[in-house]
């Protein structure tokens, strides 16, 4: 089995800083992305940003510039962060951590998803 934790979540000042954690484990054979979604109530999740295997970024337009994605992995362990700086209002929402991953040799890629850790910037 696959298990994803998120931490960091909170209540922040609007211009303030958050650093968002998700830790993937378990039998994880190959990694091929992980990425940051939002969500706020009666909308679709959203997506934040991602980082693919050798590293490359791709963030949405309204946190670019001001959010970095990293990761590290052992055998058996990948973790993400997101550091988010100049949090507005806007960035309120519950963050979703996702890893595509193949738990298992000979399969894609899939989709696993964390329970979420909310973020509010109050004003």
């Amino acid at each position: 089995q696959v298990r994803l934790v998120e931490s960091g979540g909170g209540s922040v000042q609007s211009g303030g800083s958050l650093q968002l954690s998700c830790v993937a484990s378990g039998h994880i054979v190959r990694r091929c992305q992980m990425a940051w979604w939002r969500q706020t109530p009666g909308n679709e999740r959203e997506f934040v940003a991602s980082i693919q295997k050798y590293g490359k970024t791709i963030y949405t337009n309204s946190v670019e510039g001001r959010s970095t994605i990293s990761q590290d992995h052992s055998d058996h362990t990948i973790t993400m962060t997101l550091q988010m700086n100049s949090l507005t209002v806007e960035d309120t929402a519950v963050y979703f951590c996702e890893a595509q991953i193949a738990p298992n040799l000979g399969e894609m890629c899939r989709s696993y998803w964390g329970q979420g850790t909310p973020v509010t910037v109050s004003s």
